[in-house]
């Protein structure tokens, strides 16, 4: 189907434009107006019953999954909230069984970068300035990547496949740097038939251009088979003999989407989602960023994504990726021992005149209070940014190329007595950066900031300027404390309004995560999720600038976007997204013989899946809209319904075939609800 050309398409994205629903009785104008005021909300014009539940799902979790609805309201919405604020006490026994297929993820950044070294530490073991790892693995890991390395520095690209006939070997590379040999097939089966451990380790014998030619020799099955009955960490082996940099990258983006699709902790998947929006760093930024953002997320932000403020203000600011990104680890004061020593030593230097001294990067102290903190309406000025910049000087990443972590380099720090919005800060070394921290994370300004934004990402697009001074308030009188920050907004009237329901566009993340979600779907390859979430416009860490993603719908919301959103959902809705599952079926009774799928009308279909993807319902105009394009359709293809030629499938397919028919026309129907406005809506 050409959702290019489908008026469907069209139609959703209109509907998706207008604003939501109002609560009954109120116009939009009056209910935004009373939002606004600053009046208490009537208990009337609040949520209740399943709404109020869903409502919570759609705000505190990626979406929900069927049978959240019926499992919060047994156990109580109050129970269900305070459960997500200690998601220490929460079961997430399958989501660590998911989690332990990515092992490299629990390394540390030093580990990780030895093991699956970057080009960087490649071309240091190349030019000699390194050693070679002796593993025999991780060795033949570098020896693959080297050979990679030169022959695009010689600007050839990757080596081409040989065309020698009759081989029977996996020879390894030739000297000269001739391409590989042909791969018979006997040498393949040779190599799957090997037990898991052998098989690796013949593999690691195998040199480029070699090894290249016979990973692309091989068939899905034989690939499959290729790693069949091997550990996690075998199978990574692998995966990184032809690439190691990508194994990082991966399993980075694949291990955050596992979390968000199933983890039982949702609130504090969306808070992290929210935090490593807030501080955002870019994923490409330098060859490590992607080695040290696997310790960001999991050693920084996660563990304190409910805690106190300050606690997690400080660990961003001590993580090499932060400073890295804002190349604060390259700021050196211009009165600091470092400085001094190259204006003294400048004569010494070839092409001296040439060298720019060291100085001062500005760069994270202006975001560290224009966007982490303060705002850009906090107060500041460009000589409190120049005199923050100094105080930071010396913090910096310790031989990043081979994972080190931070450190404070005294020799680098700008001396003396520094003064920023109003606070003087005395010369104590790494110490004044911490009293920058504790000022800036205190602050009023601060407050308001984060609950502002706290409340656009909960709350609506333009939140009632009442519910941000309450948690503000809130934020003050806890030292910060995140989770208090939430239960305030969790029992706030304004957060509970009927015309707040649906009044989000979900982003892209929050889209696909949530289709995900909504369909109780297997995933084992989240690669055609990362693509989708490029396609539209929000890749994982993708975000170049440091001021992250928006929150708000107008980001988000065009007719190009919208079509890739609905491609998106028809794909995932009919299993055709490699390595993600998805069952729509509804189980025939007993003894039917198949009968009950053909005899279905489609709009009892639709009923059925609207009641899983869309609790609440959709709009006349929507369900009308999903089952023209579902006519047209099946008018278009009438081999394929069930209804049109049940006979003749049945010759053709057999028994089966109004199982297979009716998956069909289920999955598109339940692709259409996925792309639907209401789903769309949070």
């Amino acid at each position: 189907m050409d959702l290019l050309r489908s008026p469907l398409a069209v139609l959703l994205a209109l509907l998706l434009c207008l604003p939501a629903p109002a609560s009954k009785g109120q116009t939009p104008a009056e209910a935004t107006s009373s939002l606004n005021s600053g009046r208490s909300i009537p208990r009337s014009a609040q949520l209740q019953g399943d709404a109020r539940i869903l409502h919570a799902l759609n705000r505190f979790t990626f979406g929900p999954r069927p049978g959240d609805l019926e499992a919060v309201s047994a156990e109580g919405l109050d129970e269900w909230f305070n459960g997500q604020l200690h998601p220490q006490m929460l079961d997430e026994s399958a989501l660590d069984m998911r989690l332990a297929q990515y092992p490299a993820m629990q390394l540390s950044v030093q580990e990780l970068i030895y093991r699956y070294p970057s080009d960087a530490l490649v071309r240091m073991a190349m030019n000699g300035k390194m050693q070679i790892p002796t593993d025999p693995i991780v060795r033949a890991i570098y020896e693959n990547q080297i050979y990679r390395i030169r022959t695009r520095q010689q600007g050839h690209g990757r080596q081409a496949p040989g065309n020698t006939p009759g081989n029977s070997q996996l020879d390894e590379a030739d000297p000269n740097g001739q391409a590989a040999p042909a791969i018979d097939p006997g040498s393949i089966r040779a190599i799957l038939s090997l037990p898991p451990d052998q098989r690796l380790f013949r593999l690691a014998s195998i040199r480029e251009p070699a090894f290249d030619t016979l990973i692309r020799s091989l068939k899905p099955p034989q690939r499959a088979a290729l790693v069949a009955e091997m550990t996690p960490q075998q199978k990574e082996a692998v995966e990184a003999l032809a690439g190691p940099e990508q194994i990082v990258v991966q399993e980075l983006l694949a291990g955050r989407l596992l979390c968000d699709v199933y983890s039982n902790a949702q609130l504090l998947e969306v808070m992290t989602d929210f935090w490593l929006n807030h501080f955002n760093i870019y994923l490409h930024k330098d060859e490590q960023m992607p080695y040290y953002l696997v310790s960001y997320e999991r050693d920084a932000i996660r563990p304190r994504a409910l805690g106190h403020f300050e606690d997690l203000l400080e660990a961003v600011a001590h993580t090499p990726a932060m400073l890295m990104y804002l190349d604060n680890a390259e700021s050196v004061g211009p009165h600091s021992l470092s400085a001094e020593r190259f204006k003294q030593n400048a004569w010494r230097r070839p092409n001296a005149k040439h060298q720019d001294p060291p100085g001062i990067n500005e760069n994270y102290g202006r975001e560290l209070m224009e966007l982490h903190t303060v705002g850009v309406n906090g107060g500041y000025t460009q000589a409190d940014v120049v005199a923050a910049s100094k105080v930071l000087t010396g913090w910096t990443v310790d031989h990043p190329q081979f994972g080190g972590g931070f450190i404070f380099t005294p020799n680098r720090h700008e001396p003396g007595t520094k003064k920023v919005m109003g606070l003087k800060i005395r010369q104590s070394g790494e110490r004044e950066g911490e009293e920058l921290l504790h000022m800036l994370a205190t602050r009023p300004a601060t407050a308001q900031m984060l609950s502002h934004e706290l409340a656009v990402r909960f709350v609506s697009d333009n939140p009632p300027q009442s519910l941000v001074d309450r948690m503000a308030k809130t934020y003050l009188s806890t030292n910060g404390d995140i989770s208090a920050v939430m239960e305030t907004l969790f029992h706030s009237p304004e957060f509970w309004a009927q015309s707040n329901a649906g009044a989000k566009v979900k982003t892209p993340l929050e889209y696909v995560v949530s289709a995900v979600r909504a369909g109780d779907a297997d995933v084992t390859n989240y690669a055609p999720l990362i693509n989708q979430l490029r396609l539209m416009g929000m890749p994982l860490f993708g975000c170049v600038q440091p001021n992250g993603y928006a929150w708000t719908s107008d980001a988000w919301v065009n007719t190009g976007d919208l079509v890739d959103r609905m491609n998106f959902a028809l794909l995932l809705a009919s299993n055709r997204l490699p390595g993600i599952k998805v069952d729509w079926s509804n189980p025939a009774p007993t003894g039917s013989g198949g009968a009950a799928w053909s005899a279905l009308a489609p709009a009892q279909e639709e009923a059925r899946l609207e009641s899983q993807l869309l609790p609440l319902g959709a709009s006349a105009t929507t369900r009308a809209a999903v089952l023209q394009e579902f006519q047209q359709h099946q008018s278009q293809n009438p081999r394929k319904s069930a209804q049109a030629r049940p006979v003749a499938a049945a010759q053709r397919f057999g028994r089966a075939a109004p199982q297979a028919i009716r998956a069909r026309e289920d999955a598109l129907l339940a692709g259409l609800l996925i792309g639907s406005p209401e789903f769309q809506r949070r």
